[in-house]
């Protein structure tokens, strides 16, 4: 059976710069929730992500809210293996040539084994948020049923959208190509 990683934000690669919440051209602050749906998103209005503190810039960065910013070898790497589910969103990182991109997953799978996990919790009635009631509250140590993800190689884990999960393949290619910035976890 296939083995799958959650990519994670290396937070601590030395001299590392840190990209703030998203903003339009206006300083505006814009919905971070919209790239974690799943769904392909268009955007009439430019991206820009404050850095504080600045420093080293990465290949692959969570910007605040765990968005995910890949600069433009990620982008030419994923269309070289054909990598489909996924929508790179151009965006700008103040102080900072790029060109860099919102890396927006468009696949949600139904695929964490609660059993398996070290901790899973479920939002409920009682908690005050009717909207988030049968979703994933805290999930650690996570772990997936590779029987539920079928021909994926990227996607978000349904109820839980921090889960960002890539194949076995994906996780080599990104570590031959020695990718500043990206952590794995086998899930």
């Amino acid at each position: 059976m296939s083995k799958y990683y959650e990519l994670e934000d290396d937070r601590y690669h030395p001299g590392r710069w840190h990209l703030r919440s998203p903003v339009d051209e206006n300083g505006q602050g814009i919905n971070p929730w919209q790239f974690f749906k799943g769904r392909r998103l268009d955007l009439q209005v430019s991206i820009r992500f404050p850095v504080r503190p600045d420093g080293v810039e990465l290949d692959f960065s969570w910007a605040a809210f765990s968005i995910p910013v890949v600069h433009a070898r990620f982008v030419q790497l994923f269309e070289r293996l054909g990598v489909q589910d996924v929508q790179f969103i151009p965006v700008q990182v103040e102080g900072h040539a790029g060109p860099f991109f919102i890396l927006n997953t468009l696949r949600t799978i139904r695929c964490i084994d609660d059993a398996r996990c070290a901790e899973v919790q479920y939002w409920k009635p009682e908690d005050g948020q009717p909207e988030k009631v049968g979703r994933y509250r805290v999930v650690s140590g996570l772990r997936i049923d590779p029987s539920k993800v079928g021909d994926a190689r990227i996607f978000r884990t349904w109820g839980f959208f921090l889960g960002l999960i890539l194949s076995e393949d994906l996780k080599q290619a990104l570590e031959a190509e020695r990718f500043t910035g990206t952590r794995f976890v086998e899930v």
